[in-house]
């Protein structure tokens, strides 16, 4: 289900006491995107989704490692076991990674730091 990104409650009488109605009918252009939600796999699988003017945005919908930054500043690929926490208890059921989760890898706990669903990559920290 796509988002509607207005407001479109408001609605006009002009203050004559007369009968209230809407000002305009939603636009097009005022929807957003789904939410995608990226699941821990074996594999990886990224869609590339059409925005306005033509330009694409890559989103992943199966991650298998995480680009995870060490305390020394350099980064390394780790894979990715389970999710741990979460701000839903039920994405830590179906494994869906969002913004500040907290995952399971090899090197140890990582909290993801970048949105998901929409840079179609995941990066973190270790905790």
């Amino acid at each position: 289900m796509d988002q509607y990104h207005k407001p479109h409650n408001k609605k006009v009488s002009g203050g004559t006491g007369g009968r209230r109605r809407k000002f305009r009918d939603k636009k097009l252009s005022h929807i957003g995107g789904s939410f995608i939600s990226t699941r821990v796999a074996d594999e990886v699988l990224q869609v590339t989704a059409r925005l306005r003017g033509g330009k694409t945005r890559t989103k992943i919908k199966k991650a298998s490692s995480v680009n995870v930054l060490c305390k020394d500043g350099k980064g390394k690929a780790v894979k990715i076991i389970k999710v741990l926490e979460s701000h839903n208890p039920e994405y830590v059921r179906r494994n869906i990674i969002t913004r500040g989760a907290v995952l399971e890898t090899s090197l140890g706990k990582v909290r993801v730091t970048n949105r998901v669903g929409q840079d179609g990559l995941v990066n973190g920290v270790l905790v």
